[in-house]
């Protein structure tokens, strides 16, 4: 089974206390965004936990406690961009906070286990073709050393960011842009030791030197378990996602980072709502289990399978 924490919200941000809590404990209580009075029970042993995925704009708060995880395998999905507090206003400082943060992970648990993305990108008025290049730039070359691979992905228009995508006026690029544009980003990520991918496009950038990407990767989950992983795509992504099948353990409208194109959150007042709810000894992130919940313990296995071989590598 591989753990992802978590595309809903920034658990290494916010609520690293509770996840190791819930880890001590050896299970978490998910509730269904789909059907709200279904709950799943999910076991969290290292015997059927493969890996947890972490997804993170900055895990500084959770740095001090990685050893709580030396039972696990993991790695961070990191997104780190060039936009300031007007679409990201929840973060600290790039420059002096986040990217020394990146670097302090990247050594404390090696290069390959920190994933850089850059994403998502949109196109405004400040945020220029030009702009994200020269960002782009100057962040791979303080973060040479320190990942081997870039992500990068366009910003989708869903429901829940429509009207702030709409404030922001963003452009779409014609396709003769956006090739020219990827190609410059897959060079600037190679000149800085980097490969460079995209996650869940359907337009083909392969040319321009960006493959399709696996944020949850089996490849990488094999190279870095040492063991061969059965599991198949995640039906409950979207088409062009490459990810494997996984369990988020993560609340939607909990994420307090305030970005403008965020898809997990229906409002400010949502997130501050949920956030009330929050309790770090608390079986299920930012919520009550009430006696209108059902309770199903979910079968769980590792896709675990012989050890690697040579012909594997």
């Amino acid at each position: 089974m591989i753990i992802s924490a978590s595309r809903r919200t920034d658990i290494p941000n916010y609520y690293s206390e509770w996840l190791l809590n819930r880890i001590k404990e050896g299970y978490v209580y998910v509730r269904n965004p789909m059907n709200p009075r279904q709950v799943s029970k999910i076991a969290l042993s290292p015997e059927v936990v493969d890996c947890i995925v972490f997804w993170t704009k900055n895990p500084k708060p959770m740095l001090a406690k990685l050893d709580s995880l030396n039972a696990y395998t993991y790695y961070f999905q990191f997104t780190l961009t060039g936009y300031g507090a007007d679409i990201e206003c929840g973060l600290p400082d790039k420059k002096h906070d986040i990217i020394p943060t990146f670097q302090e992970l990247s050594q404390k648990i090696g290069a390959q286990r920190v994933i850089w993305r850059y994403d998502p990108i949109l196109f405004t008025e400040n945020y220029t073709l030009e702009y994200h290049l020269k960002a782009f730039g100057e962040i791979a070359e303080r973060l040479r050393g320190y990942t081997e691979q870039c992500v990068i992905s366009f910003v989708d228009i869903y429901a829940k960011n429509q009207k702030n995508m709409q404030a922001l006026r963003i452009r779409s690029l014609e396709e003769s842009e956006l090739t020219a544009f990827a190609a410059k980003i897959a060079q600037i990520a190679r000149e800085n030791g980097m490969k460079a991918a995209s996650c869940a496009e359907a337009v083909d950038l392969s040319a321009c030197g960006i493959a399709h990407n696996c944020c949850i990767d089996k490849d990488l989950i094999a190279q870095i378990t040492g063991c061969r992983i059965c599991a198949d795509k995640d039906k409950n992504q979207r088409k062009e996602c490459g990810c494997i099948e996984s369990i988020d353990i993560g609340t939607y409208n909990t994420c307090q980072n305030g970005c403008r194109y965020c898809y997990a959150n229906h409002s400010p007042e949502s997130v501050a709502q949920s956030c009330q709810m929050y309790d770090e000894n608390s079986p299920i992130l930012c919520g009550r289990i009430t006696d209108e919940d059902k309770i199903t313990e979910r079968i769980v296995k590792s896709f675990k399978e012989n050890q690697l071989t040579v012909w594997d590598l």
